[in-house]
Order: structure tokens, then sequence, then C-alpha cells
């Protein structure tokens, strides 16, 4: 899904489709485009895990876009956060805390926001601001 175009490329070359994915993708996909919230919505709808229908998007050369992170798929900017101002000491601290090899997976960012009761860009924001790179993502685009 971050790949330009072949975005089958990058899974196995038997990899299937669950065919009830495929058909969910289809019926909500927008100019081979899919917006995050609407995979996850998709994903819970099912009952099957995000990156099955992110991996299903990648199949059908269907584009995920609006990451709910604002870090990739919208218009020509594709990344529309940007650093915070500032970061409070207990945000810094808890992504910290949460980061896996150097990195804050989204899931962790997810579950920072719920935790703050702020929005998902918050906590991206700032991770933006401490240099933290977000990944990797609950659908597979990064």
């Amino acid at each position: 899904m971050s790949h330009e175009g072949g975005y089958a490329e990058k899974h196995a070359p038997d990899a299937r489709v669950n065919p009830r994915v495929a058909e969910a993708i289809a019926e909500n996909a927008k100019d081979a485009q899919l917006p995050c919230a609407v995979a996850f919505r998709i994903a819970e709808q099912l009952g099957v895990a995000p990156a099955e229908v992110g991996r299903g998007a990648d199949l059908l050369s269907v584009r995920l876009a609006k990451c709910q992170l604002g870090l990739f798929g919208y218009t020509e900017r594709k990344k529309i956060v940007g650093p915070s101002p500032s970061v409070p000491d207990q945000w810094e601290k808890a992504i910290r805390a949460s980061l896996a090899a150097d990195r804050l997976p989204c899931v962790k960012a997810w579950e920072l926001a719920s935790r703050f009761g702020v929005g998902k860009m918050e906590i991206s924001a700032a991770c933006e601001r401490l240099g933290v790179k977000i990944k990797p993502c609950q659908l597979g685009a990064f």
C-alpha cells in the first residue's frame, strides 16, 4: 500500500484475498482508494484483523488513503500531520515506553490516544515533534 502501484508485489505470489473481504473492499472503495477508517470498519464488521483488509486492498490494487494518524493518503502532500508545538511530559514518557525497535507501533499510538482522551493525530503530531517514527501500520501500509 505504500508502494506506487504494485501493491501485490509485497506479498507471496500465492497470497489470496478472503472473498468476503474482497467484496467489502469493492463495495467501499472509490476511485481505487479505501480510507483507513473504512478499512477498519470492514475489519470490525467481518471479524477479521485489519491486516487482512490491508492485504486484500494490496492484492486488489486498491490504495489505502486518509491514514487516521495523518501519515499518508492525503492529496499532493500525502501526509497532513505536522509536529505539535510541544509534548506533555506524560505523553513523551508513555510514547517512549511504548517503542518497539525505536518506533511506535500504530496500534500503540491508537492506544495512547484513547488513554489520554485525544485524537489519534495528536499522538502522531507528538511523535513528529519527538522525532519518533510510527511503524508498523495495522493495515500493513508501512
